[in-house]
């Protein structure tokens, strides 16, 4: 759950960067790679966390 709430909290301050490159004051080429690393992680752990695992 941890884990979770970093995920979320750093999509919030990377969407903020990204506004921020929307506004050429960040080169965008930067803030969106990060922004789109940090939502496929967080999405990848809040789908594989209880994962049946065998026997």
């Amino acid at each position: 759950m941890k884990w979770i709430t970093i995920g979320c909290c750093a999509i919030i301050v990377l969407f903020f960067l990204n506004l921020l490159g929307f506004m050429n004051l960040i080169p965008i080429y930067i803030t969106s790679p990060i922004l789109f690393i940090v939502i496929f992680i967080t999405l990848y752990l809040i789908n594989h966390r209880k994962t049946f695992k065998g026997f």
